[in-house]
């Protein structure tokens, strides 16, 4: 047949005679090279080809979940917790005050937790002023002024020769103070006319009864000595700088002073008789138990409780008072060990459920019974956590996470140990969060038999399902400013955040088994080759130098 010859004639590997064949030194160092790179080629493909490679790629977002979680802890320096909320604000909608799976720790000057509070629930709604009460402020006032207006001169004075006060401290534009003004006027004309009964009772025990022979300075310094406790108010328009010293941050502000020493704020129901029962349980806590039965405070208590009852028959008085002594109670199981003025600050730490849309979420100074001091409200904060997605998602990356590139870890959270401290009044820090969603496979977590029985021992998360391993996460790019409020606006410290639409994915790329055998085939023939035509190109100068 006509193939034959050919497929016979057909022999890419004839051979020469070995006596044909000529060896030299230069061929066998060639040859060591050779080898050497050939086995080294060789040794580094079969690396690379058992090892993987990150792929990136981008693509539309394809996240169907309704709603992102945002995870956060974060510490304002310079706001009480009793005031700290967060406003959740999307264009499908607003939340405010948000509560649900937020909680707050208040800490002192020095940034310490001292002891677990309370969830962030809805502010206490309190009485703002004693319904009880039909007089208005000037009404009150034809009488005399019971309430004492005080400067910071005569406020010092006061502190100095009074051992309890009682000091309101207000701003005339605020309707909560003007609610209150009239309740508060009552209350000093209470202390007023027990301390004239108890002068009266001290003469009549004395002397017998009859006109007393005072003169009417006797008599008022009488008076003085009598009162239970120092009744006054201070306007804190008129006295910004005095009220700032006080750090007064929202009107009315309520604030009893032991010996010229402040402590704390009234927080409870404004109506007269909840207000002597307070005076009545801090005079208690001063002078201790023993001094039970000798109070000035329980005559104002009882004075004010028979001044409710014949303004109105329809109050049940028993009732009130007995609520009135639960409150007492509590109060005395916590002694006021806790001092508000002592922890100035808050921590805020758990996760909202913010919509898949552009938005913010703000922490804002808000009060549902008090007017806030724009000027004296410092949002200056510490961002110690703030990340996007499940909790579980950090916690695998944080271990070691293969399917992402070096510093994925760091880019999910920039603003993780950030501190935010405004220099002046009327600042906030606003800050700009551009969310991508990163998507990248699934892999089972190869861990050791050494490494489980570690796990089982020290970390309860070793209870997680391997293959458990999520497959997203959201990488944050940061930015923030300082911003400037105008004089009666309250600042906050705002995190807006926008999810962009490109989302990227990374994944492991490994080589197909025919792309290695192929490179190995062209190391070995292209070594071969290349040392060959290195070794021919030596030979022809040399022999051309011999001639």
């Amino acid at each position: 047949m006509v193939g034959r010859p050919f497929i016979a004639s057909l022999d890419m590997y004839r051979k020469v005679p070995v006596d044909l064949l000529e060896g030299t030194r230069r061929g066998s160092i060639l040859s060591t090279v050779a080898v050497v790179s050939m086995a080294t080629l060789f040794f580094l493909e079969t690396k690379a080809f058992l090892s993987s490679s990150l792929k990136t790629s981008l693509a539309l977002d394809g996240n169907t979940d309704p709603q992102v979680r945002v995870n956060f802890n974060i510490t304002m320096m310079d706001l009480k917790c009793d005031f700290a909320t967060i406003d959740v604000v999307s264009v499908l909608g607003t939340q405010q005050n948000v509560t649900q799976h937020v909680q707050k720790f208040p800490i002192d000057q020095y940034g310490v937790r001292q002891r677990y509070q309370q969830r962030n629930r809805q502010q206490h709604d309190v009485q703002l002023f004693d319904a009880t009460i039909e007089e208005t402020i000037e009404e009150l006032h034809e009488n005399g002024e019971h309430a004492q207006s005080l400067d910071a001169d005569l406020l010092a004075e006061v502190l100095e020769y009074n051992t309890y006060a009682f000091i309101d401290f207000f701003a005339n534009w605020c309707s909560h103070c003007r609610d209150l003004a009239p309740t508060w006027e009552t209350l000093a004309e209470v202390m007023h006319q027990v301390a004239e009964e108890r002068v009266e009772s001290a003469h009549e025990a004395k002397h017998g009864q009859g006109e007393h022979h005072y003169s009417d300075e006797e008599y008022d310094e009488a008076v003085a000595v009598e009162l239970p406790v120092f009744i006054g108010k201070v306007d804190c328009v008129e006295h910004q700088e005095l009220c700032m010293q006080q750090s007064i941050r929202a009107y009315p502000t309520l604030k009893f002073f032991v010996d010229g020493v402040e402590k704390g704020d009234y927080l409870g129901h404004r109506t007269v008789v909840e207000l002597a029962h307070f005076i009545e349980s801090m005079e208690l806590e001063h002078k201790g138990k023993d001094a039970k039965d000798n109070l000035k405070s329980s005559d104002a208590k009882n004075a004010s409780s028979s001044r409710i009852y014949l303004a109105s028959e329809r109050l049940q008085t028993e009732k009130h008072l007995a609520y009135a002594r639960s409150l007492e109670a509590g109060r005395r199981n916590i002694k006021h060990a806790w001092k508000d003025e002592d922890h100035p600050g808050c921590l805020l730490a758990g996760f909202l459920l913010v919509d898949r849309a552009p938005g913010n979420f703000h922490i804002q100074a808000q009060s549902k019974h008090h007017d806030l001091a724009a000027h004296m409200t410092n949002v200056s904060h510490i961002i110690n956590h703030l990340s996007f997605g499940t909790p579980f998602s950090q916690y695998f990356i944080s271990q070691g996470l293969k399917n992402t590139p070096p510093g994925f870890l760091e880019s999910t959270r920039p603003f993780d140990g950030n501190v935010y401290v405004t220099q002046n009044v009327h600042e906030a820090h606003h800050h700009y969060l551009k969310v991508i969603t990163t998507e990248f496979e699934s892999a089972k977590t190869t861990v050791t038999r050494e490494n489980k029985k570690k796990k089982k021992k020290t970390n309860k998360r070793a209870q997680i399902e391997e293959g458990s391993e999520p497959s997203r996460a959201y990488q944050i790019l940061q930015s923030s400013q300082l911003s400037l409020y105008k004089a009666d606006i309250v600042p906050e410290a705002k995190f807006t955040y926008d999810l962009s639409p490109i989302a990227v994915s990374y994944s492991k790329k490994y080589r197909a088994w025919y792309d290695y055998f192929t490179s190995v085939m062209a190391i070995i023939g292209g070594t071969f080759t290349v040392v060959g035509m290195l070794e021919s190109g030596i030979h022809t100068i040399s022999s051309k130098k011999r001639r």
